[in-house]
């Protein structure tokens, strides 16, 4: 696994770490641990901040007392909710998401064009509050910012060992390793203390021989390290519509993953419910239930999903969507042609729609591919498999969002189509 750590004016932040919220209840280093055990035994090192927990591990670089540099980013930008930014911090690029107050991502990418592509699939979600990103990317409607000038290292979301015991047993081994590789290193001091000088004339010439070759060997593996690297060529651009799901399975999940959320639960009701790329998620309003009331009921009608307390009146329950299949697809038409066939289809279904047109900018860092998106938006009382016939002559077509209002009783969608 890569090194996930950056130096911000000579202070290292730990970067990549896996954010879950805690469970209410839970001890954040009992969540942890409990976390942990379930996803990866090597994430041996955590840290709390804003009812989420970040777990980390010494294997990419972490230690204890090292600072969380989404949480210190958060720190700074405490006027959004929900931003999207990649910053370049030598030649690294860190790219950090936060949605509603949880971190979605946060990771570190030795690679340009991987950094690029990851910001672009995530930038396709609606209703970023902030973009954040280099400006040689040419991204719509993005910043660029400097880490130095938002990590101020004063946020409270230092890194913990889960377990006292393993770091007991560590130091114990490191101390161990530590004698032994002396012992090693001094052997030969050690022995010739512990015995006679040996004469020159009983040196084994052979073994002299062998020595010298290893010194050699050894001297050329460090001039090698510092020559400078060949200049790889750069990756092929990735297209998004050569990655799309298929448009009446990705409706098909929606309506699944909405339904599953929109169970009754006695005493509190369901306001909405958005299905948005990789997660569903359900804002409910207390009527004459309790908090314990819910999460009684709540484990057993959804198991797995995450809770968030927005109020004591207010929570939010979210559903992880799984992988779809993807595919490649892109409408042979123009945008300007896509335009006129949506508003006629939607003339003749006597339905209102918003469509406009934006550019995508696609690159590897070398060369760059503008497309033509047409972007469409509609309120219909048609369920997302009916609503997503619509588009069934076209390709390139792919639902961003789709949300139940249960207070209006009216579905809401937005899709995009990748014209020619």
């Amino acid at each position: 696994m890569a090194n996930q750590v950056i130096t911000v004016d000579r202070k290292k932040y730990a970067t990549g770490l896996f954010w879950q919220p805690v469970a209410s209840g839970f001890v954040a280093r009992t969540y942890a641990r409990s976390l942990a055990h379930s996803v990866d035994g090597k994430l041996n090192l955590y840290t709390d901040y804003r009812a989420m927990v970040g777990l980390g591990s010494r294997r990419v670089g972490h230690h204890s007392g090292m600072h969380s540099a989404a949480a210190e980013i958060m720190d700074s930008m405490t006027e959004y909710s929900s931003f999207l930014g990649v910053f370049q911090t030598g030649n690294l690029f860190y790219l950090v998401a936060v949605r509603n107050g949880i971190i979605l991502q946060d990771r570190l990418f030795d690679s340009e064009v991987a950094a690029r592509n990851e910001y672009m699939r995530l930038a396709t979600i609606p209703d970023w509050a902030a973009l954040f990103a280099p400006s040689s990317w040419g991204a719509p409607r993005a910043v660029e910012r400097s880490l130095s000038d938002i990590i101020t290292g004063r946020a409270p979301a230092a890194l913990r060992n889960i377990s006292m015991f393993r770091v007991g047993m560590a130091q114990i081994a490191i101390i161990a390793l530590f004698l032994l590789f002396g012992v090693y290193l001094f052997r030969g001091p050690i022995a010739q203390m512990m015995s006679p000088r040996p004469q020159v004339s009983t040196i084994n010439p052979e073994l002299a021989a062998e020595y010298k070759r290893q010194i050699e060997e050894k001297n050329k593996e460090l001039d090698a390290a510092f020559d400078i690297k060949k200049v790889t060529p750069p990756e092929p651009l990735s297209m998004p519509y050569d990655n799309l799901p298929n448009p009446m399975t990705r409706a098909q999940l929606c309506y699944r993953a909405i339904g599953f959320l929109m169970q009754p639960i006695s005493g509190w009701n369901q306001t909405s419910v958005e299905c948005g790329e990789e997660y569903a998620v359900a804002k409910l309003r207390r009527d004459f239930g309790t908090l314990a009331d819910f999460y009684n009921v709540a484990g057993d009608l959804m198991p797995g999903v995450f809770v968030t307390e927005n109020s004591e009146n207010a929570l939010s329950v979210r559903a992880t969507l799984p992988a779809m299949d993807m595919v490649a697809s892109r409408d042979e038409r123009d945008a300007a042609t896509i335009v006129r066939d949506v508003y006629s289809l939607f003339q003749s279904i006597d339905d209102d729609v918003q469509i406009g047109v934006v550019t995508d900018n696609v690159t590897n860092g070398v060369e760059s591919v503008y497309l033509d998106v047409v972007e469409i938006a509609a309120s219909s009382k048609l369920i997302p498999q009916q609503f997503m016939e619509i588009f069934q002559e076209f390709g390139g077509v792919y639902m961003t969002r789709c949300e139940w209002d249960a207070t209006r009783r009216i579905w809401n969608y937005e899709v995009i189509i990748y014209a020619k």
